[in-house]
């Protein structure tokens, strides 16, 4: 080829080449046995002219390759990189990564967890580590050159999103950023700001995937492509992919069919053609089961695959039907190498402790290359799975969409069982951007040449809809960003109250903010045109008809103000009568899912809350567990009381009457039904309406009568273009208050925590108070609280146990239903600290009412959770894993997690108490290692 080049020509290329072997490219490049992507070496070289970059690209498509260019540009300098990650376990593998490629001696790893090496160039870290630094102004920052953020996508993370931001806020101007994100639809927007915070910064985007991904369905023994064969799979071209036709002929099939073989037509069997004809079409078409599709995939030669079920539960009994099918994918040396790996991980676990932990089950499911990954198992667990997956003997992985977030564990195959997972809240479609994040992991770059997403066929599943998931890249960054207590503190203390707001107000969050108005402003002016026109449609020859319109509305919204009032004194005589119930009081529930006959276990009054509290409102008021006459314990709620409840009888509730025994629940429903069963309950007379009798109600119909627009022959036409106006005028003003609220909202609600903190005298204007300075030592969700408990020395004289039980209120958040039993406590100092923690928080949650701090603006402190407490008492008073599991009913995995986040707290609370007359600090440490043993000590990942 450079036969064919002019001199000119291969001059010019001689001395690029020149150019390209000297820069820090060349050598970096050297390192690996692969070339770059383009988008690769477009990244790098911006970070080699100085600029920032933010990398946006798919799930394995390379982009941490950009990050370790600037630990390489670092090296090179002779400056340090910190690599931040947003988990600990994305940490840890990063970390055994660098140390493979630069040793242990110039590579560190800074978690919650380990501190290893902390003073070498390279230290990888989790952001919230980073963040600390930042605002302890660490001397580990001098001489920082480069920062990696690594998940830069996790800012949309609506717990912990704000701590990315306040890294790239808060970094040094000299620190160099590389953000690398997933594949985002408004990168451009997030790159413009970090233009406007960091500097210059390029964006690069990267659509294309690395290995090609083909999208199928399963239903019964067919595996149907869910595009057209000659359409461009890999996502790579622009051609226009059509959903396959059979697949649309199978769901029109399926969806209209309402053949059911169990029925009796006009009390006949079903006639036995009828049968033969249903029995043809389920041969055709079922949802297969999970065996079944693992079976599938290796005569396909699809493993390894990861299962994606969106429940722990699920994820486990899919290993045991794997099980008990008989299912093997290892043959017998790998399933040696499998027992080599896993004992030799697992050889610091005691004994008695496998067995509680169910090691040999695991380990049965393990050498058959079958495994579930969720966060309830124990970390360590966890980690074998990981790597036995990476190195091909484990084959078949079940697990939780936990999975898809970093943990570098690429298949051959993604299979989703359902689009559909409960949110929290509720059953809700996963959204495009979650089926790219979980079908990203198909394809592993350099062994496949290509990955499949298979989707099992369900009843009722649209292929046109599965194909807009597929199809469509709409994941936009969204900033979770808002101000706490620590943050205000600590920022006040570095920059004073005036700077401390201008930097606030340089947030993604506020960035978004203000870039949304300019689309509202539009829509309030088109309103205003359209106001007109509805003007000239409500005017009347007779009179001002707006005036008419206005009376009319008058009296419409007294009597809904009435009709209100009615019922707000309803509930409270209602909640009233709630609060007086005992336990042992028999009642009847007059409406909802439980009506009938119940017996009260338990009032449910809030503790340490009065009826006027905000708290009230949260539980909304008294929520007795009762009872059933139909042998059910449940929680109700003042929806189920709409009239005021009466005591009909009174039952002795035996001591030895447990909740959760079927024995006992039918034991005493049944004396409930003989003791009162035969009571007829009084029906509630309802009161005359107040409208009658209402001085305002009868003006208002007076002046309306009176008035010359009421005797217009149109007045109806008129009336609904004066309704059209009032709502049009309403949304107007509501865009207009939406423009008003957007503007500097950041900043408005640091203004309102910084009141609410100099009311409480962590603030002096510009000076941060002793107290203050306690608490911009202590992060976390219930901060001030924590603060404030030291400040009312209420941890003072516990014991190291009772300690870790009162600090696991500040971090636990329990995953179970509110109707769930109440917890169970430790008994003396313990329980009454507890106590004092919650009416310590009910007086925070009053001044947050009072300053409008609202929690569901993701501001404030939410109530402690006592549902860990017992838990962590128990550990801490060195009881056995098996007695500590069995109370908690809790899995291992989340076990260890909250004990880990108590030990962190713990920690943070040792450096803040106070040196002197204080017992606090000593016994937080004592109490850090009486909870760091046996499963939490060897647990390596939180």
């Amino acid at each position: 080829m450079t036969e064919d080049l002019t001199p000119a020509e291969a001059y010019a290329a001689a001395r690029a080449r020149n150019a390209e072997r000297a820069t820090a490219l060349h050598p970096f490049r050297e390192m690996y046995d692969f070339d770059l992507d383009p988008f690769q070496i477009e990244a790098c070289k911006a970070l080699e002219a100085g600029k920032g970059v933010l990398v946006a690209a798919p799930t394995g498509s390379g982009k941490t390759i950009v990050g370790e260019f600037a630990v390489h540009l670092a090296l090179t300098q002779g400056r340090k990189c910190f690599y931040t990650t947003p988990i600990k376990a994305l940490s840890n593998q990063k970390y055994a990564d660098l140390v493979k490629r630069y040793g242990a001696d110039k590579v560190g790893l800074l978690t919650g967890d380990n501190s290893v090496n902390g003073d070498a160039p390279i230290v990888v870290m989790t952001t919230e580590v980073l963040r600390n630094m930042l605002y302890a102004g660490s001397p580990a920052l001098s001489g920082l050159g480069y920062v990696v953020m690594d998940e830069v996508h996790y800012l949309s993370d609506r717990f912990r999103g704000a701590v990315w931001e306040e890294v790239i806020i808060h970094l040094p101007e000299s620190v160099t950023l590389v953000s690398l994100s997933a594949t985002v639809s408004n990168a451009e927007e997030f790159g413009d700001w970090l233009d406007t915070v960091r500097g210059d910064t390029e964006v690069i985007v990267s659509e294309s995937r690395p290995v090609p991904l083909w999208q199928h369905v399963l239903a019964g023994r067919r595996m149907y492509d869910l595009f057209e064969e000659e359409t461009d799979h890999g996502g790579r071209g622009a051609s226009r992919r059509e959903v396959n036709p059979d697949l649309l002929r199978l769901a029109r099939t399926e969806n209209t069919r309402t053949y059911n073989p169990r029925e009796r037509r006009r009390g006949k069997m079903v006639r036995e053609a009828d049968r033969e004809r249903e029995r043809r079409q389920r041969s055709r078409i079922w949802t297969p089961g999970r065996p079944e599709v693992i079976d599938r995939l290796d005569a396909e030669g699809l493993l390894p695959a990861i299962t994606f079920i969106f429940s722990r539960a699920g994820c486990e009994a899919a290993v045991q039907q794997c099980l008990y099918a008989g299912l093997r994918l290892n043959d017998d040396e790998a399933r040696q190498r499998v027992r080599e790996i896993v004992e030799e991980r697992t050889a610091s676990i005691p004994t008695e402790d496998l067995h509680v932990l169910g090691y040999y089950e695991w380990l049965e499911a393990l050498e058959r290359g079958i495994a579930a990954h969720h966060a309830g198992m124990l970390p360590t667990f966890k980690e074998v799975v990981e790597e036995l997956f990476v190195r091909g003997l484990v084959k078949a992985v079940f697990a939780t969409e936990t999975l898809a977030l970093g943990i570098n564990m690429p298949a051959r195959s993604v299979v989703l069982e359902k689009l559909v997972k409960w949110n929290g809240e509720q059953h809700a479609d996963i959204t495009p951007g979650e089926y790219t994040q979980l079908t990203g992991r198909a394809g592993r770059r350099g062994i496949d040449v290509e990955g499949h997403a298979v989707v099992l066929w369900q009843r009722g599943l649209d292929p046109g809809h599965l194909a807009g998931l597929a199809g469509t890249r709409t994941y936009p960054l969204r900033s979770s960003f808002r101000p706490s207590y620590n943050m205000a503190v600590n920022l006040v203390d570095q920059f004073g109250r005036h700077r401390s707001r201008e930097l606030l107000e340089t947030s993604f969050a506020q960035f978004q903010a203000d870039r949304s108005v300019v689309g509202i402003s539009r829509q309030v002016q088109k309103n205003e045109e359209g106001l007109e026109g509805y003007r000239e449609g409500m005017t009347c020859h007779l009179g001002d008809f707006e005036e008419y319109a206005r009376l009319r509305r008058d009296l419409k919204d007294r009597e809904t103000e009435l009709a209100k009032q009615g019922a707000a004194q309803r509930r409270a005589q209602a909640a009233g009568s709630l609060e007086k119930l005992k336990p042992g009081d028999v009642i009847h529930v007059p409406t909802g899912k439980f009506a009938g006959l119940a017996l009260v276990l338990d009032p449910g009054i809030p503790a340490g809350r009065t009826n006027g509290h905000r708290g009230f409102e949260h539980h909304d008021g008294p929520r007795p567990l009762v009872l059933t006459a139909e042998r059910q314990v449940k929680r109700l709620a003042s929806i189920d009381f709409p009239v005021p409840v009466e005591a009909l009888e009174r039952m002795r509730i035996p001591k030895s009457f447990n909740p959760r025994s079927p024995q006992s629940r039918r034991d005493l429903a049944s004396a409930l039904r003989s003791k009162a069963g035969h009571i007829n309950p009084e029906r509630h007379r309802k009161n005359r309406a107040a409208a009658a009798d209402d001085r305002e109600i009868a003006r208002l119909r007076t002046e309306i009568r009176a008035h010359p627009c009421h005797g217009c022959d149109e007045r109806e036409d008129h009336a609904r273009w004066a309704e059209r106006y009032h709502r049009l005028q309403r949304d107007t003003r509501q865009l207009e208050r939406r423009i008003e609220g957007r503007t500097n909202t950041i900043a408005r609600t640091f203004d309102r925590i910084v009141a609410l903190l100099t009311e409480l005298d962590y603030l002096r204007g510009d000076e941060v108070t002793d107290n203050g300075k306690r608490l911009a030592r202590l992060y976390g969700e219930l901060d001030l609280l924590a603060s404030e408990c030291l400040r009312d020395r209420v941890w003072e004289g516990l014991t190291p146990p009772e300690l870790a039980a009162c600090v696991s209120a500040l971090v636990y958040e329990s995953r179970q239903a509110d109707d769930a039993v109440a917890p169970k406590l430790p008994t003396g100092n313990a329980k009454a600290a507890l106590g004092e923690m919650v009416r310590i928080w009910g007086r925070l949650d009053a001044l947050e009412e009072e300053f409008k701090i609202n929690q569901a603006e993701g501001v404030g402190q939410r109530e402690p959770d006592l549902g860990f407490a017992w838990a962590a008492y128990q550990w801490a008073s060195d009881k056995g894993l098996d007695q500590v599991l069995r109370e908690a009913e809790m899995p291992a995995g989340d076990f260890v997690r909250w004990c880990k986040q108590v030990i962190d707290v713990l920690g943070q609370i040792a450096a803040a108490a106070p040196k002197e007359n204080s017992t606090v600090a000593k016994n937080a440490r004592k109490a850090v290692d009486s909870l760091l043993r046996g499963v939490v000590a060897y647990s390596s990942v939180g």
